[in-house]
């Protein structure tokens, strides 16, 4: 193992997380709140921290393979949102540094999840930073990290696929760091479109960029405790279109670009996305309607849930706890499902379950003819054993991080039901979830522990397992 570039990579994040605390910093002088000291503080400590990683462990051999790709991911990621929470508990919005740091989490994980009963008395320095965690970790700190560095090791793609969810992840021309800018610049346009069109619908600036970054990183936290209830019809469309244009694989905006057509209208998860999302919806559409008896709304309210569900934003423009019970099973089916590899959504990804179930298809025809080669194709192309091995493997890894973490929060006294979709909703980075911890709910309830086993379902949901488990295994720190 490369110790020194793990340790300099990871000085350089955290140097990266003091400058973009300045955003706050701005935004606390302009409102002129006192929260700005504890983005000052914070700040600095993260500058002497950073600093003092790249100078003490700065390498000679700057070469990542993928234990070591595996290791920064993990530990920058927990280092983030353990100093990304000091603002919350210094400023004491948030009195509790576990709350803190579930909130934190919960931010850059995209969750959404939180322990506030009312985001409304926050400041709004801490509300945008709050909302902001959710733009950083959407895309990926670390690859913004190698959008920006200079050099290009020729292996930071396996910081990109230790990063970036799905099960596929390659480069989109031949230089990884060409490939990081690519997609930060799809994501920030993406982001400026959005802000464009909610404030031609009168959203104020502030609430703009907020729900923006909320929605860009799909994380849902609003400034508002009804979420984007309030808000008229117009704002709730524009969110909804954009909760799913976020939840698409950025290769095929670039494809787009790029002129590609035929690729992008070929995709199989693309098509798979789209039907899904409107057979949903069409469905807890039917459903509701009784409870409305206006076509439009049932419409406008169904697709923005299944929206916010199926791309694991989490926000909410009514309390689904109080549907029929089809359309909440429908919801919490979706919660597992999640959007399209490549995008910022959480969830299992519809290529996976696509490879799934062609898995299962192969594995039957072998029953039926063993001698046959069966090979599995998908988007076009043959899907390697490796590939599928470790599309299996995953699966079995999602089950058994599921099934432990429900069984830890089992001692809560909040039902199956509340705990069920809590672990559920955390580790597929959905955020609200059914029962206790709904749309109209929080996590406040939980206790220490339950709140830091939360924590971590995030986090494993967020990187996929494998970089959690990379670096707490001891022989992952082993010298060979």
């Amino acid at each position: 193992m490369n110790r020194r570039m793990v340790f300099y990579m990871i000085g350089q994040i955290i140097k990266l997380e003091a400058a973009l605390l300045l955003f706050p910093v701005l935004v606390s002088l302009f409102f002129r709140e006192r929260c700005l000291w504890s983005f000052l503080i914070t700040a600095g400590i993260a500058v002497v921290f950073g600093f003092g990683l790249t100078l003490l462990f700065k390498p000679k051999d700057k070469l990542i393979y993928a234990k070591e790709g595996f290791v920064i991911v993990a530990f920058a990621w927990l280092l983030l949102s353990a100093l990304g929470a000091l603002p919350f508990f210094l400023s004491g919005e948030i009195p509790s540094y576990i709350d803190a740091f579930f909130e934190t989490v919960s931010g850059f994980t995209t969750t959404g999840a939180s322990i506030l009963r009312s985001p409304e008395p926050l400041s709004r320095g801490l509300l945008f930073w709050r909302s902001f965690t959710h733009w950083i970790g959407g895309m990926g700190v670390l690859v913004l990290i190698m959008a920006i560095m200079p050099n290009d090791s020729g292996r930071s793609i396996h910081i990109l696929r230790a990063e970036i969810p799905g099960p596929i992840v390659g480069k989109l021309v031949p230089k990884i760091r060409e490939t990081a800018k690519i997609l930060y610049l799809i994501y920030v346009a993406m982001t400026v479109a959005e802000i464009i069109f909610l404030l031609c619908g009168g959203m104020s600036p502030f609430e703009s960029v907020v729900h923006t970054f909320g929605t860009a990183g799909t994380g849902g936290f609003s400034t508002r405790v009804d979420s984007i209830a309030g808000y008229s019809p117009y704002l709730q469309n524009v969110i909804t279109i954009f909760m799913l244009l976020f939840g698409i694989n950025f290769n095929l905006y670039f494809l787009l670009l790029v002129r590609h057509f035929r690729s992008v209208f070929k995709s199989a998860e693309l098509w798979c996305y789209i039907g899904l999302f409107a057979g949903s919806v069409g469905v807890i559409t039917a459903n509701i309607y009784p409870l409305y008896r206006n076509f439009s709304e049932s419409l406008r309210l169904s697709a923005f849930q299944v929206s916010s569900i199926m791309t694991t934003t989490g926000y909410a423009t009514a309390d689904f706890n109080l549907w029929p019970d089809l359309s909440k099973s429908i919801l919490f089916f979706l919660m597992f499902v999640g959007a399209c590899a490549g995008s910022t959504a959480g969830g299992l990804k519809i290529s996976r379950i696509l490879l799934l179930f062609k898995i299962m298809r192969r594995e039957l025809k072998r029953l039926l003819h063993p001698r046959s080669v069966g090979t599995v194709h998908f988007e076009g192309k043959t899907v390697s054993d490796a590939t599928l091995s470790s599309v299996g493997s995953y699966f079995i890894l999602y089950a058994v991080v599921l099934v432990f973490s429900f069984l830890l929060l089992s001692f809560e006294p909040f039902g199956l039901e509340t705990n069920l979709s809590a672990v559920v909703a955390c580790f597929n980075n959905v955020g609200p979830g059914l029962g206790g911890v709904g749309p109209a709910a929080c996590y406040a309830d939980y206790s220490a522990f339950s709140k830091m086993v939360l924590s971590f379902a995030m986090l494993f949901g967020r990187l996929e397992i494998y970089p959690i488990l990379f670096a707490l295994s001891p022989s992952t720190w082993t010298r060979k």
